[in-house]
């Protein structure tokens, strides 16, 4: 109807804000971005090729076959061009209209006619007047999503009045202070919708307007809750993302599999020898050493890297890196990692900790959107992967595809000795500590009335060092704080510990060379996250604060805080939360916990 909506949208705001069933705010309107069907032909879009995302988004979707990854349409290379685009659809359809004042001051009353888009004319005017879509919407953590019903809400389910109704607002516009008014009499304080007890929107219907008319309600037994459409939880979209990696050991792979009926029973070096005095078996093995072997039968009863947790399978690709400078072999754009010596970068023994540095001169990151939740975010686990039962709402009635933006750029790995982490962890003061986080962690689950694995001490460390790092490295590297993100690496299984510091773009190289570089003045960027660790302009408040007694609600941190350890969310993969600076450096009123010492 009318006037045609049109914008622009990057498209990695596509994946990670302004996916299919997200809410945008117009000059003059608002909608929800369409699901995926409402996208054109997949064919007309860019092809994305990442056969180990593609598996895991088959076995999060539950899918039969391995979905394929598209990017969003790109912009026309001109403006009157036309190209391809992602639809929208209004929503929601009730408008208000023009304000009437009455009274002044602190006594002022705002009055607005709430109206239906049916009562409206086809420039959306009423009585030739510009209406606005009403801020308030109804919807569940699982994604749905649907109008308030307004008359009920004012009425209650036995009463057929029909009569016009009003938004009245005093005051400074606090739920307390708005009322929806009925010509009839009867009114009803918004506030009341905030209380989940009350239901006084009613319960969920499963509404899905984002994929259309065609789309069938879901089964969905939450309670409606009262969403303001523009507010930050109206939307969290749910992201995964994997580094391409080189295809190493496939020749040994293969082989592998094409013996399997063989070496499926081989489980240590005995078993594998046995099986070699065959004589087929011994001559298709015979350009691998018998530890490349016992890895790869290993993969493949583990199902290979496609199985495996994404984080795992990055970890050992980084760590089988060879020394050198990245000049020594022809550089890989999609993955070019190399072990930095010991004596390019180690010159005191405030790297202890550290067992090596690597540089990665180009990486290849594809990130893919497989759903979205609202109020709640859901994020991956220490190892980059969804718990199974984590539900989120779907992008299109039966899903083929999924789309993805891919990212090219440049990082820094830095491995931490394991022997370092279990001594550290050991400490009685430590334990003292994650106790407190950990009672933290519980509050917010019954605050929540939810539940997410504790992600460990080892990984709060990582955490906590990785953030600290990326505020000295962009102060040096060329890059600003916001461009530089995080991938932190605990294999508390494995013994395995690190931090990937790593910025990439769309652009064709996405890197600039300033990144990989610092690798090696790594010493001097640690002394000087530590510095910046040790004292926060908000101590003692910050260092002091309890997790387990937190009256702000901040459950999930330690000493952190937006002086000192909080980033942009663009750098953060687990939204700023799991922080705390006592597990990394001395601070005040907590001296016991820290993995660092003496820093000078």
């Amino acid at each position: 109807m009318g006037r045609r909506m049109s914008g622009q949208l990057r498209g990695s705001q596509i994946i990670t804000s302004y996916g299919p069933g997200s809410l945008l705010d117009l000059p003059y309107d608002s909608a929800i971005v369409s699901g995926l069907d409402g996208w054109g032909s997949p064919s007309k879009l860019p092809r994305i090729i990442e056969p180990r995302l593609e598996r895991k988004l088959q076995l999060i979707a539950g899918l039969r076959t391995r979905p394929a990854l598209h990017a969003p349409p790109p912009a026309p290379d001109l403006p009157w061009m036309k190209g391809a685009s992602i639809s929208a659809r209004r929503f929601p359809e009730w408008y208000l209209s023009q304000p009437v004042d009455q009274g002044s001051g602190s006594s002022r009353v705002r009055e607005r006619r709430l109206l239906h888009r049916k009562r409206l004319d086809s420039d959306l005017k009423f009585d030739n007047q510009r209406v606005v879509p009403i801020r308030f919407v109804k919807a569940c953590p699982s994604g749905h999503i649907a109008d308030v019903p307004w008359q009920w809400f004012v009425h209650g389910s036995d009463d057929n009045c029909n009569r016009p109704l009003w938004f009245v607002e005093r005051g400074d516009g606090d739920l307390g202070e708005i009322r929806v008014r009925c010509e009839c009499g009867k009114s009803r304080t918004l506030s009341d919708a905030l209380d989940i007890e009350k239901r006084a929107l009613g319960k969920c219907f499963g509404d899905r307007p984002w994929l259309g008319g065609d789309a069938q309600r879901e089964e969905c037994d939450l309670p409606a809750r009262l969403l303001t459409r523009t507010a930050s939880n109206a939307y969290f979209a749910q992201p995964v993302s994997v580094l391409s990696l080189p295809n190493r050991g496939s020749a040994v792979t293969k082989v592998v599999a094409e013996l399997w009926d063989f070496l499926s029973i081989v489980d240590d070096p005995d078993g594998l020898r046995h099986e070699k005095k065959r004589p087929q078996i011994a001559s298709a093995l015979s350009p691998f050493d018998d530890d490349e072997v016992l890895a790869a039968i290993e993969a493949h009863r583990k199902g290979g890297d496609d199985e495996r947790p994404v984080k795992l399978v990055e970890l050992d690709a980084i760590l089988a890196s060879d020394d050198g400078y990245g000049d020594d072999q022809p550089v890989d754009p999609n993955f070019h990692c190399r072990r930095l010596p010991d004596a390019a970068w180690r010159s005191s023994s405030v790297s202890d900790p550290i067992a090596a540095v690597y540089q990665l001169h180009r990486l290849r990151e594809v990130l893919a959107l497989v759903g979205f939740t609202r109020f709640e975010a859901k994020t991956p686990n220490i190892l980059g992967e969804y718990e199974t039962d984590v539900e989120r709402a779907a992008l299109a009635i039966d899903p083929t595809w999924f789309p993805a933006v891919e990212n090219r750029g440049e990082g820094i790995f830095i491995e931490i000795r394991p022997e370092a982490i279990r001594k550290w962890i050991a400490r009685s003061g430590v334990q003292d500590r994650l106790k407190g986080l950990l009672s933290g962690h519980q509050a917010w689950e019954q605050d929540r009335n939810t539940t997410r694995d504790f992600p460990q001490g080892p990984y709060i460390l990582l955490h906590t060092l990785s953030h600290l790092i990326i505020q000295s490295l962009s102060l040096t590297c060329g890059y600003p704080t916001s461009s530089i993100r995080e991938r932190v690496y605990a294999d508390l299984a494995g013994g395995r510990f690190g931090l990937l510091l790593y910025t990439a773009s769309p652009d064709s190289e996405g890197t600039l060379g300033g990144l990989v570089q610092q690798a090696r003045h790594i010493e001097q960027h640690l002394v000087q996250a530590l510095r910046m660790g040790a004292l926060c302009s908000n101590d003692p408040i910050c260092s002091y604060h309890d997790p387990d007694a937190s009256l702000e609600q901040r459950w999930l941190h330690g000493a952190a805080c937006h002086g000192c350890s909080l980033l942009s969310e663009t750098c953060c993969e687990m939204r700023n939360e799991y922080l705390d600076r006592a597990l990394v450096v001395p601070v005040l009123g907590r001296r016991d916990a820290a993995f660092f010492g003496d820093f000078g």
